[in-house]
């Protein structure tokens, strides 16, 4: 059974679900505070409290003070709860100390670039936001791009907020003052913050579309058996046809159920917020979940999305030798995964998004975007993927797959914020791998006085015999924290194994204390590159 040493992120996001599905469900002047019952934003403001995002205003709970304005630094408080922000980057400002309210919030959403500084010493944390300056923090925060043709009367093209209005306004999120007006530069208030983060999260809830994933120039083959599995008859359906009937529950049942799962939530896309863990059960067929390319599971930063581990006797010991038996098999295939988080309150550390022990596992066309593990300890990681003890020392195959992007996307683990395992092989084919980050200190074994952890950002393999397949693919703007491998961490304990890199890309990925080749630590038989740029 493969060793592990087990360490102890935010402030997080809860009942996402209950809270965003039916923000009308809550009728006006029948809420919890005494001083909203007139405000058109009362459904707003109870669904952002009971998420955890926004908070009563006076020690006894009863009031919303809805009419407040909201400061710079206030607002990065909500900033970070809704978008789930928790790297830091030691950003400084003169006018922010340690013992400055927010100062850790304001920390995060300048280094997730959602808020910059008043100048460029300054933050302001105590003077107000604008309705405009609002527009640029959403916009930012959910990456939105596209704008509208839409015009209100009072911002002209040559209002400094005006293109992120515009594009609140295309995504539906837009609020303005009335009279056809916006009101950019009038100071937003706490109720219509609710409004606002309420609308932004509800909207990207039933419509936010993913980016597609894997690398459109990786032309490497795919080998029998690594490609996408037959879904074109189901065992279990998802869903009744729309968005609501996609539910935490359906999902966690589907899988427990074992066999093919498809979706069938309405034409556009869907996140579903997960309030439990799906587990496959080890004496049920083999798992294959096929989101369609339009479902995200999202595990709201507080677990963990996906669980298989045949030497769980919770979920059925089939078998003498559950490290090494065939099945169950375990396929994800078009679907995306964000916000999963492990931290040690489960059976294993790592893993955020999926944990995977025995049997067989393999990944097609999907996306792991916004995924935490724990934060420090040796041998944690894969905030995305964690994966122990395949049947026969098989690959686990990753194809046409993305893991991370800049900002709130990035996945973050004490090692690698991509994929992480121990004595575990892998083929990863036409993928890609951006602004991971491993943030444990003192690698492995950690030095004298440090927890542990920090080693390869993107890519943490440990263990003997096993081989890491890296084609056609891009690992690009990782990093380590200071430790070995930003890209790439790979060491085979008794020197047996072995990497192949082959038409690939990696390049860019920093933090490294310590590295074989740029942005790679290798220690093993042999490594071989072909036909790539290593830089």
């Amino acid at each position: 059974m493969p060793s592990k040493r087990r360490s102890a992120l935010v402030v997080v996001l809860v009942a996402w679900l209950v809270a965003l599905a039916s923000p009308a469900a809550v009728a006006a002047g029948s809420g919890r505070f005494v001083d909203d019952n007139s405000s058109k934003y009362e459904n707003a403001i109870e669904a952002m409290v009971k998420a955890g995002v926004m908070s009563p205003c006076d020690k006894r709970h009863d009031r919303f003070c809805p009419n407040r304005s909201v400061s710079r630094g206030e607002m990065a408080g909500f900033l970070v709860k809704a978008f789930n922000l928790s790297a830091t980057s030691g950003v400084h400002f003169k006018d922010v100390t340690k013992h400055t309210p927010h100062a850790t919030a304001i920390d995060r959403v300048v280094t997730a670039g959602i808020a910059s500084g008043c100048s460029p010493k300054k933050f302001c944390p105590n003077s107000h936001v604008s309705r405009g300056r609002m527009a640029a923090y959403l916009a930012k925060a959910l990456h939105l791009t596209a704008t509208s043709t839409k015009r209100y009367k009072d911002v002209p093209k040559s209002n400094p907020f005006a293109t992120a209005i515009s594009r609140l306004s295309k995504a539906g999120i837009a609020i303005g003052c009335g009279n056809g007006k916006f009101c950019p530069g009038r100071d937003i208030t706490r109720a219509e913050t609710a409004g606002f983060l309420e609308r932004a999260l509800t909207i990207t809830r039933v419509s936010a579309q993913q980016p597609t994933p894997g690398n459109p120039t990786g032309g490497a083959a795919i080998p029998p058996g690594a490609g996408e599995a037959d879904a074109s008859v189901p065992d279990h359906v998802v869903g009744s046809g729309t968005p609501a009937s996609c539910t935490s529950k359906a999902v966690v049942a589907a899988v427990a159920k074992g066999g093919v799962i498809t979706f069938d939530c309405g034409p556009s896309p869907v996140t579903i917020y997960m309030s439990a863990t799906a587990k496959v059960f080890n004496n049920k067929p083999d798992v294959v979940i096929d989101g369609g390319g339009l479902v995200t599971l999202n595990g709201m930063g507080d677990r963990r999305i996906l669980y298989m581990n045949t030497c769980d006797p919770d979920l059925v010991w089939t078998t003498s030798h559950c490290q090494n038996q065939a099945h169950p098999t375990l396929t994800v295939q078009n679907i995306a995964f964000t916000r999963g988080r492990s931290s040690g309150h489960e059976t294993e550390d790592g893993g955020g998004a999926i944990f995977v022990r025995g049997g067989r596992f393999r990944v097609v066309n999907a996306g792991f975007y916004g995924n935490r593990c724990a934060s420090t300890g040796p041998d944690i990681g894969g905030a995305s993927l964690q994966v122990f003890s395949q049947h026969d020392g098989l690959p686990v195959y990753v194809v046409n797959s993305t893991f991370g992007g800049s900002g709130s996307r990035r996945n973050e683990c004490s090692n690698a914020g991509g994929i992480s395992s121990i004595g575990v092989s892998w083929t990863i084919l036409n993928s890609v791998f951006t602004h991971n980050r491993a943030i444990g200190s003192g690698a492995n074994p950690p030095k004298a006085g440090k927890p542990g952890g920090g080693n390869g950002g993107a890519i943490y393999n440990d263990g003997n015999e096993m081989t890491l397949r890296v084609e056609g693919t891009r690992i690009e703007g990782n990093w380590s924290n200071h430790e070995g491998g930003s890209g790439i961490f790979f060491v085979s304990n008794n020197r047996t194994g072995f990497v192949v890199i082959k038409d690939s890309i990696l390049r860019n990925n920093d933090g490294d204390g310590f590295q074989t080749h740029p942005g790679i630590f290798f220690l093993g038989d042999e490594i071989t590159f072909t036909n790539s740029i290593v830089e």
